[in-house]
C-alpha cells in the first residue's frame, strides 16, 4: 500500500480553521446601529410596561378609596370586587415578569447575546424582537421547542 501525497489545497481544507477576520468599520457601523436601535426598542417597551404597571396600581388604590367611602358592599359586590382584585394582580404578575425578562434581554444586549438565537446561533428577525423583544430563539427554533413541549405533555397524559 503506498501513500499518496497530498496537495497543498487539499491540505488547507483539513488544517485548523483560521481566526475570524476583523469586522469591517461598516459592519461594525451596521452592528453598533442595530444594538442602539434593539437598545432604544427595549427601553421604550420597558417604559411602556412600567407604565401600565403603575396605572394600575393608582387604579386599584382610587378604587379602594372609593370603597372605603361608599356603604358597605352586599355579597355580590364584595365577589365582583375580589374578583377584580385577583384580575389585577394576575395582569400585575404578567407586567411585572414581562419587566424582568426586558430587563435581562438589555444585559444580554451589553454582554452581546442579544438578538441571537440561543439553539442555532442565528440572528433572530427584527420582526420578531419587536413582537416578543424578550425572545431567546428565532421563530423556528422557537416552534420546535413548542413541539416538544406538547409531545412531551401528551406522553404524560397518556401515561
Amino acid at each position: 500500500m503506498t501513500i499518496k501525497p497530498r496537495s497543498q489545497r487539499q491540505l488547507k481544507g483539513k488544517t485548523a480553521a483560521s481566526p475570524p477576520s476583523k469586522p469591517t468599520k461598516a459592519k461594525a457601523a451596521t452592528l453598533n446601529s442595530r444594538r442602539n436601535a434593539l437598545r432604544k426598542m427595549l427601553l421604550d417597551r420597558r417604559q411602556e410596561v412600567l407604565k401600565e404597571i403603575e396605572e394600575l396600581i393608582g387604579h386599584r388604590l382610587s378604587d379602594d378609596a372609593q370603597n372605603r367611602v361608599d356603604s358597605v358592599p352586599d355579597v355580590g359586590d364584595q365577589a365582583l370586587l375580589d374578583s377584580e382584585r385577583g384580575r389585577d394582580i394576575s395582569i400585575l404578575e404578567m407586567r411585572n415578569r414581562m419587566r424582568q425578562n426586558i430587563d435581562e434581554a438589555l444585559i444580554r444586549l451589553d454582554e452581546g447575546a442579544y438578538g441571537i438565537c440561543s439553539d442555532c446561533g442565528v440572528e433572530i428577525s427584527e420582526k420578531r424582537l419587536k413582537a416578543i423583544p424578550f425572545a431567546r430563539r428565532c421563530v423556528s427554533c422557537q416552534a420546535k421547542e413548542e413541539l416538544l413541549e406538547k409531545i412531551e405533555r401528551e406522553e404524560d397524559q397518556s401515561s
